[in-house]
């Protein structure tokens, strides 16, 4: 997935009110992002970190701007709008990159489903097959390489494992793909440290049958593309 058109350099100042960031252009200038994500965001906003943020042409958006990519003052590359690993996991799926997820020819996005009135982010179906139910979760959490899901407490999180249980019971097939998002990490695992019941539905789910995958992402200021498996050690 390329960043059309491409993405504008600037410097954090801060992060605030969850939804908003001041940064200083190369010019000098001012502005205020829109911040797309609701999560910690736990090394990923620290001032002084180079922001990558695109802009928008609708005229009526408060803040034309988008934060898209933290580079830290180490070099590792983030991205931190969580939209976007919804985009980089469809392109992946259509060009059949996730190998444990080829084979279909069908991709649907946000169908409803479940008991407790979720919507799954793609399902796949083909003739000969039961219906693949795929749950994204965008990992950017990274502490001594190891990518951390997710970086604050999450009801949300923890009903789609619920969710996906469920699918398995009915005799379909349920995967939570883990899209990893930050070129630092080398593996992932649940954060029992700061979500316990979160890492304890994640180890109920694999015993379940609900499949647990984690494919990283080649990110830059041009462009994230979906490109490797990673090992999730759930123990």
């Amino acid at each position: 997935m390329e960043f059309s058109p491409p993405l504008q350099q600037a410097t954090l100042i801060k992060r605030y009110k969850r939804f908003l960031a001041d940064v200083v252009t190369l010019s000098g200038e001012e502005l205020t992002l829109h911040c797309p994500n609701t999560g910690a965001m736990t090394g990923c906003a620290t001032p002084g970190d180079t922001v990558w943020y695109s802009t928008s042409d609708n005229p009526t958006r408060k803040y034309p701007h988008t934060w898209e990519i933290t580079q830290t003052q180490n070099g590792d590359f983030i991205c931190v709008n969580t939209l976007r690993a919804n985009s980089v996991v469809k392109e992946a799926l259509a060009a059949e990159t996730i190998s444990e997820l080829s084979g279909y020819s069908t991709i649907k996005s946000e169908v409803k489903y479940g008991a407790e009135r979720s919507r799954i982010d793609f399902m796949l179906q083909a003739d000969c097959k039961v219906n693949c139910y795929i749950e994204v979760k965008s990992v950017t959490l990274s502490q001594q390489d190891c990518g951390y899901f997710p970086d604050a407490v999450s009801l949300r999180g923890q009903k789609h494992l619920r969710e996906l249980m469920n699918v398995v019971l009915q005799g379909e097939r349920a995967v939570l793909l883990f899209a990893v998002l930050h070129s630092a990490i080398t593996q992932v695992s649940p954060a029992r440290h700061i979500d316990a019941k979160y890492a304890q539905l994640l180890s109920e789910a694999q015993q379940c049958g609900v499949e647990i995958l984690a494919y990283k992402a080649e990110l830059s200021a041009s462009g994230l593309t979906l490109i490797s498996p990673l090992p999730v050690l759930l123990s």
